[in-house]
Order: structure tokens, then sequence, then C-alpha cells
């Protein structure tokens, strides 16, 4: 054990030891199939000191042994919120949207566009999607669906509410500010609310991608599932993979993280273009 290492055990509020990570490896794995590395030590520890002080745990033994005996304690929504990664932004990896807007065109008139955002966050990306759909089609109420699903629940609560701080809004030109957020007043004055109008696209529900069914329906024309897997390990990669291709259209779209490249032998999909998929069978069905 390193010197840095004991003084940073000797700094905590509590001891977490080697087999307590290990533990919380275990169960997240098996709860949101994401795979930790051993780096993360620390990033556990800070976020699940907070849930030991809530409950009452003096140990993170007890707390994980708690975990362990009661499989449908609430605590785990709140164990899970605190390990996910909710790091997002509006139009992130722009390009998606360009290619998204073509997409969108080429739609048959009439038909009803459904899109799956299945990781949320705080609504960033689901309403990114919406924008997309409004500008391409030159309306409010354009042809399309959005679906926007993620574990936490935490997350999905402040995506619900669509209030953003300015902050989070100053790339965005004084045209999209105006046609897509509504300015606070007074005590308000540093926030903005997603417009109802945009609201009305996007349906959000919570859902875990390692359920063993999904209570959703396709098809869907696009599917994204940005900068999510990269945090599965290759078999449950590849299970979502093969879940993903049935609930698109032939001729839909599966749009991933820039750090994440699927390449299997097996893989129901193919490399379109810059980390966006479309189905290898497409023709056949």
């Amino acid at each position: 054990m390193s010197i840095d290492t004991i003084v940073d055990h000797r700094m905590r509020e509590y001891d977490f030891t080697n087999q307590d990570f290990a533990c919380v490896k275990r169960l997240i794995y098996q709860r949101a199939g994401i795979s930790l590395a051993p780096s993360r030590s620390n990033m556990v520890y800070t976020r699940l000191v907070k849930r030991l002080r809530e409950t009452g745990y003096k140990q993170f033994k007890d707390y994980l042994t708690m975990l362990e005996e009661n499989n449908e304690s609430i605590e785990w929504e709140n164990f899970v919120n605190a390990l996910t990664t909710n790091l997002t932004s509006f139009f992130r990896e722009a390009h998606h949207f360009e290619l998204l807007t073509e997409h969108l065109k080429r739609r048959k008139p009439g038909q009803m566009i459904k899109i799956w955002c299945s990781a949320s966050s705080t609504g960033e990306e689901p309403y990114s999607l919406a924008m997309t759909a409004v500008e391409a089609f030159d309306t409010y109420t354009p042809p399309v669906r959005i679906l926007a699903t993620d574990i936490d629940t935490n997350v999905l609560t402040t995506a619900q509410a669509g209030i953003y701080s300015i902050n989070q809004l100053e790339n965005f030109s004084d045209t999209r500010l105006k046609r897509f957020f509504l300015k606070g007043k007074g005590l308000n004055a540093a926030f903005a609310r997603i417009r109802p109008e945009l609201r009305n696209l996007v349906a959000f529900k919570q859902l875990n991608l390692l359920d063993r069914t999904w209570p959703i329906k396709g098809p869907f024309d696009a599917i994204f599932c940005r900068n999510v897997m990269i945090y599965f390990d290759k078999p449950t990669q590849h299970q979502l993979l093969d879940k993903f291709a049935p609930l698109l259209t032939a001729d839909g779209l599966l749009f991933v993280g820039h750090s994440e490249s699927f390449q299997y032998s097996h893989n129901p999909f193919k490399l379109l273009g810059k980390t966006v998929y479309e189905l290898v069978n497409k023709h056949s069905r």
C-alpha cells in the first residue's frame, strides 16, 4: 500500500476496504450492468458515503449487506442513482443532430416518426432531439414522438421539469433561445424553462437497460444510446445491440457515443458513419 493510499484512507470519514469496493462493483454490475474500473474507488466512496449518512450506517460493509439481503429495498434506487454518471449537454456531438435532420426529412409524408433516447439523463439530449424535429419540419407540432428513458429517477425528475440555468444555454443562438425557452424573471432570472410545445414532444419513463424485458414498443426510426455502453462489458454490449435491432425500422439508425465502437463478428449493426450504425440485414426486413 502506498503512502498516498494510507493518507487518503486516514482522511476518510468511514473505512472503505478493497472488499467493500469489490462488493460495490459486483452489485452495480448485477443491477445496472456498469463495470467499474479499479480507478473509480475514490469516486464510489465519495458518492456512497452520502448514502451511509442518510441511512445511519457506520460501515460500508453493513450498508452493502443490507442491500444484498433486501433485493426489493427502496435503497437500491438511491444506490444506483448515486453511481450513475450523468454528464450531458445540449446538442452534444453536433454531427449526430445534423444527420438526424436529414434522416427525418427522408421519412414519408404523414408518417409518425418515433425516436428513443435510452439514456436521457437530465433532459438535454431528448430536448435537443425535439428541437431538431421542430427545426426540420418548421413547426412546433412535427410528426415526431420521443421516448426518453433513464435508470436514474433523480435525473428524470429534473428532465421532466425542463428548467436549466442560463449558463447551460450560453452556446445557443438568440433565435434558438427565443424559440425553445421561456426565460425566468425576478428571482428566476438565472434560469429558463423548456417551452411546453417542446415538452409535449417527449415522454419520460424510468427504464433499466439491463432488465430482461423492456416495457416499450417499436419500431423506432432512431435510437440514441450515447456514452452508455462504454460502461458495460463486451457481453453486455452485445446483448443490448441484439435487443436494439428488432426495435428499429428497417432503415432506422442507432446513434452511439464518440468513444464507443462495436466490432463483433455477429453484430446486427454495421457502421454507417461517424458513431452511427444501421442494420446489417435492413433490406430483408
